[in-house]
C-alpha cells in the first residue's frame, strides 16, 4: 500500500466508458454496466485501505434515461446490484436522486438516508437518478429557513469533494455534485471504467500531491 502526505478526505468518482467497453470487446452496449460492478467495489477496498474518509459514485442521471431502454433497466440494475454488494460491507452508504421519478430503483429507497452499516468505515454517496437542476431546485422548498445555499439542495449530506476522478477519457463533469464540486481538482484517465486497475487510484493521487490547493485564497 502506497503512503501519501496528502490525501484527499472526499473523492468523487465518475465511471465512465461501460458502452464503450463493451462494444470494444464485441458485446452490445448494455452488457458493459454489469463489468462495472466489480471495479467499483475494489476502489472502495483501496480507498478504506489508504483512509479517505467519503467517496461519492456517480451512478446514473436523469439524462441517461433518455438512452434505449434496454440501456436503462442495464444501468439502472447495475447501480441496485453495487449497492447491494457494498451494503455487505463496513460503510455509511446514501442514495441521492430523484425518487419521485418511476425511473429511480426502489430497491434503493432504504438508504435515501444515510444508513450505517457494519462499523462504517467510510461514508459512501451513489447519485442515482440524479439530476444537477433537481438537486439546486430543492433549495426552493427551505427558502424559509435560515440556512445557506448548500445546505438546502438535495444533496445538502454530501460534502465538499476535494479530487473527481473520470475514466473514459471525457473532460467534462457531466453535472455532477455541481456545488460539491466547485473546488475539486479533476483528474481524466483514458482508460474505460471496467478496464479499472488499482493503480489507477495510485497515478490520480500522486497528481494530487502536486495541486496547490488553496480553496480560493
Amino acid at each position: 500500500m502506497q503512503k501519501y502526505q496528502r490525501l484527499p478526505r472526499h473523492i468523487g468518482i465518475i465511471p465512465d466508458g461501460n458502452r464503450r467497453w463493451a462494444q470494444s470487446h464485441g458485446m452490445n452496449k448494455e452488457d458493459g454496466y454489469d463489468y462495472g460492478i466489480e471495479p467499483g467495489f475494489e476502489l472502495y477496498k483501496a480507498c478504506v485501505g489508504l483512509g479517505i474518509e467519503e467517496m461519492t459514485f456517480y451512478g446514473f442521471t436523469v439524462d441517461n434515461t433518455k438512452r434505449p431502454s434496454v440501456q436503462t433497466r442495464a444501468f439502472q440494475k447495475a447501480c441496485v446490484d453495487a449497492v447491494m454488494n457494498l451494503s455487505k460491507h463496513d460503510a455509511n452508504l446514501l442514495i441521492v436522486g430523484n425518487t419521485e421519478s418511476p425511473l429511480f430503483p426502489t430497491e434503493l429507497l432504504q438508504f435515501t438516508k444515510r444508513v450505517m452499516i457494519g462499523k462504517g468505515l467510510m461514508n459512501v454517496n451513489f447519485l442515482v437518478n440524479y439530476g444537477w437542476d433537481w438537486d439546486l431546485s430543492h433549495s426552493r422548498f427551505n427558502e424559509g429557513r435560515k440556512r445557506s445555499f448548500s445546505k438546502r439542495i438535495a444533496s445538502a449530506d454530501i460534502s465538499r469533494i476535494d479530487l473527481i476522478i473520470r475514466w473514459g477519457g471525457r473532460r467534462r463533469l457531466s453535472g455532477f455534485l455541481p456545488i460539491q464540486s466547485i473546488y475539486a481538482d479533476f483528474y481524466v484517465l483514458d482508460d474505460l471504467w471496467p478496464d479499472f486497475k488499482t493503480e489507477h487510484l495510485y497515478e490520480a493521487l500522486n497528481w494530487y500531491q502536486l495541486q496547490d490547493v488553496t480553496l480560493g485564497g
